[in-house]
């Protein structure tokens, strides 16, 4: 390495530290990296760009007290060093500390503005451009530079074009669909999607799936390379001219980005061309802003056509919404439950829960004596939804389980287990509220370790109360699980109005990461927030995250950028959720979702209109019971987790793409399969006030 040869010449060249510290990080080699920056910044302190280099490993290890310090200690050298003040804005995001927060967007928006005039890769990440109040032009033109860099890249490479097959003789009458991700393992991509290869009908279609990282030994890995038929490993294919030769000679009329610009991306292997038609699916929040991107698989309530200018690729609408979740497959001990007398004999539908996957062979043991009512017939003709409520005697010692922090009770010869003891570590606390929470015994022996991470459903039922969380009995419970970045001055400003309005209610978040609990807290309560009602929880496992959503009244969403992925979890909980859509892609799930559920009196269009929804949610215990009545009956008879209806409808989406590139048509929006209720609700909000869309 010539920078090792530089550093043998010149032992105290700190630009030779910090360049192969550069090449280190690259290489994925985090350590070596980390110590080349540190021995450039000893041998220089005054060295700006070390401190940047040394505060972006720190930002990418999910240390972000340590970003922020080296992040500030850059631009006092440096004060104009727009890399340093991007990244230590979005750090700061992170962990939502808003000191200076309009100042800090201003800058944004300033230092974007002039490096797209002067043609520079801008300082702000696609990824993160949705958070910043950047026009939909310099959002696209930002993802545009990104596309372009792979172009540059590829260049070197003086690839011909490749050859495409010009119909499918050569597959014998089959459409080859090749998925590429570097997700096929245990992250939210292959939660929401695993099934989706194993659904398609293959005698029509072949499936390739290209994983860009190794096998992690995940059950979610195993599933897709079982069920896809191919499943190639490119990450032993570092080389993407060689990674996109395979892809091409394996025939693949459609091949489909599931990262976009999210880490473990090769989009140079798209910028490639390896196939005739390529499309953005699922992974990505946004356009790619890419000229090798032909297609965006999307819905018309995600995207609508009014906004088609935010997108470098033509529309492509699902049938109902884009987007997908696999919670049936994962997670089906949740689609009943039965629930327990709090310790008042108080009857809820979710202060106290019982989940397991046979509801009847449960109660055969463990009777129950009286059933909960949680709605009349509906205007649809629905029957009452009645939950079976446990006996008193079984109540009182499930609640005393709870409350001593017992691993599980034996009621009747069943063992039902404490909902905290999935893939816990012993120690002595008997509550989730505690930030150093352990459960009190060796669980090792007994306990489902890949039924927490959700690759196995749970054998034993699981228990899960209010009091694990340190959430009151008699409250009504808003949550919301996202990211705190997802947070921003103008959304907690209506969940404190809301809290206000609704008496002896909270609002449960997620430390998520920790160390914005107290920039949050001080921030809530500095806008009015009432003490002793904004409660925190650490993070769970997933298997925890989806069940304990069940606790909540109502989640709130996050407007800015919308629980996409959780947005799903907590519908699947049972749990309503209350949207505000925006203008960008990543603020329009949760209202596409909600629709496709049948739900669209839960998506608010304007910010007003959000806080009056969750506040008559919070209010009128009648309304808030039946509208919980619907979710719960909905999630079952919607297409929002039928995955087989949902692949169907990709499907003749994807075929409908290869029909015309086979026709020799250019790439165009692909609208008609998309049910007629969508195209509407464009209407969009800017600075939290609601705007007619400007082209």
């Amino acid at each position: 390495m010539h920078y090792k040869e530089a550093i043998r010449i010149a032992p105290t060249f700190a630009d030779a530290y910090s360049n192969m510290g550069n090449t280190l990080k690259e290489m994925q080699d985090i350590q070596g990296a980390l110590q080349c920056y540190q021995r450039a910044i000893q041998i220089n302190p005054a060295f700006a760009d070390a401190h940047s280099n040394l505060a972006s490993i720190h930002k990418d290890s999910g240390n972000i007290p340590e970003a922020i310090t080296s992040y500030r200690t850059a631009l006092k050298l440096k004060p104009d060093f727009p890399d340093a003040y991007c990244n230590l804005a979005h750090c700061l995001q992170i962990v939502c500390d808003w000191t200076d927060y309009e100042m800090r967007m201003k800058r944004l928006v300033a230092i974007v503005a002039d490096q797209l005039e002067k043609n520079r890769l801008p300082s702000v990440h696609p990824h993160h451009s949705m958070l910043y109040p950047l026009s939909h032009a310099f959002r696209k033109a930002i993802a545009g530079r990104h596309g372009n860099l792979c172009l540059e890249k590829i260049n070197v490479l003086h690839k011909p074009q490749y050859p495409y097959p010009k119909d499918l003789s050569a597959s014998n009458g089959k459409l080859r669909i090749g998925y590429v991700s570097s997700d096929f393992g245990n992250h939210p991509t292959s939660h929401l999607m695993q099934s989706v290869p194993g659904k398609h009908n293959l005698d029509q279609v072949e499936i390739f799936c290209y994983a860009l990282s190794p096998d992690d030994r995940t059950t979610f890995r195993s599933k897709v390379a079982r069920e896809a038929v191919h499943l190639i490993d490119l990450s032993e294919l570092p080389c993407n001219g060689k990674a996109a030769d395979k892809i091409n000679s394996d025939g693949i009329h459609i091949l489909v980005n599931m990262n976009g610009y999210t880490k473990g991306a090769r989009n140079e292997i798209f910028a490639l061309r390896p196939a005739p038609v390529q499309a953005m699916w699922l992974g990505y929040p946004g356009t790619s802003g890419a000229p090798f991107m032909d297609y965006i698989v999307t819905d018309g309530t995600t995207s609508p056509v009014e906004l088609a200018n935010q997108y470098s690729e033509k529309l492509a609408f699902m049938r109902d919404t884009f987007f997908i979740g696999d919670h049936w497959n994962m997670f089906p001990h949740l689609s009943e439950k039965i629930i327990l007398e709090n310790k008042d004999g108080v009857k809820k539908d979710n202060i106290a829960v019982i989940n397991t996957v046979n509801v009847n062979s449960f109660l055969e043991k463990i009777p129950a004596v009286d059933q909960l009512v949680i709605s009349g017939e509906d205007n649809e003709g629905h029957p009452p939804i009645k939950v079976p409520v446990l006996d008193s005697s079984a109540s009182v010692a499930l609640n005393n389980m709870v409350s001593q922090g017992q691993l599980h009770v034996s009621i009747n010869g069943i063992s039902i287990v404490n909902g905290l003891a999935v893939n816990q570590k012993p120690g002595f606390s008997s509550s989730r509220n505690d930030p150093d929470y352990f459960m009190p015994w060796d669980a090792k022996n007994e306990i489902q370790p890949k039924a927490a991470t959700g690759e196995e459903v749970p054998t034993s039922p699981l228990i899960t109360t209010r009091s694990m969380y340190g959430l009151p009995d008699d409250a009504i419970v808003y949550c919301n699980f996202n990211q705190l970045y997802k947070i921003d001055p103008a959304t907690l400003q209506m969940w404190v109005s809301i809290i206000q309005r609704v008496p002896n209610s909270v609002l449960w978040l997620l430390r998520f990461p920790a160390t914005g609990e107290p920039h949050l807290a001080d921030a809530a309560a500095q806008l009015g927030m009432p003490a002793g009602r904004l409660i925190f929880s650490p993070v769970a496992s997933k298997e925890e995250h989806v069940r304990r959503g069940q606790l909540a009244d109502v989640c709130l969403d996050t407007p800015l950028c919308n629980g996409h992925t959780t947005g799903m979890d907590v519908l699947w909980a049972g749990t309503p959720m209350v949207t505000l859509p925006g203008e960008t892609l990543a603020s329009r799930v949760a209202a596409s979702q909600l629709e496709t559920l049948g739900c669209p009196e839960l998506v608010a269009h304007s910010k007003q209109e959000y806080e009056d929804v969750a506040v008559r949610l919070g209010n009128d215990s009648s309304y808030l019971r039946n509208v919980r009545a619907k979710v719960w009956r909905k999630r079952i008879d919607s297409p929002l987790f039928n995955v087989k209806t949902y692949t169907n409808n990709l499907e003749r989406l994807l075929w409908e793409m290869w029909r015309r590139h086979e026709r020799g048509e250019g790439c165009d929006h692909i609208t008609h399969l998309a049910r007629k209720q969508q195209h509407h609700n464009a209407q969009i909000i800017t600075n939290g006030y609601p705007e007619t869309t400007k082209n």
